[in-house]
């Protein structure tokens, strides 16, 4: 962690990571898409239906609820969660359909 002198005081600064690898996913500015995704989302809802500050709370909320689940979370674990309870369909002959939970020989 680095410190910085402001106006006299110190002050902690935090350290953010950007994107190195081709793969690293995609980021706008410092936040990362699937960070932005909830606030963008609740942001045109608020839009919608005129309640722009309530709806601007409650994806900064859900943004920071998703940011410590992904941080605590393996990578991959949201769109797994998402495919097991049927939310995110795949269609591969390779991939098993989630709703079958017993597979017989």
């Amino acid at each position: 962690m680095r410190w910085a002198r402001r106006s006299g005081t110190l002050a902690a600064m935090t350290n953010i990571e950007f994107p190195r690898y081709i793969d690293d996913p995609p980021t706008l500015l410092i936040w990362r898409m699937d960070d932005l995704m909830p606030a963008v989302l609740s942001l045109v809802i608020g839009i919608l239906t005129g309640q722009l500050l309530l709806f601007l709370l409650v994806g900064g909320g859900l943004s920071h609820g998703y940011r410590k689940f992904r941080d605590r979370a393996p990578d991959g674990y949201a769109i797994h969660m998402l495919y097991w309870w049927g939310i995110l369909p795949f269609d591969a002959r390779s991939i098993i359909n989630p709703y079958a939970r017993r597979h017989l020989p």
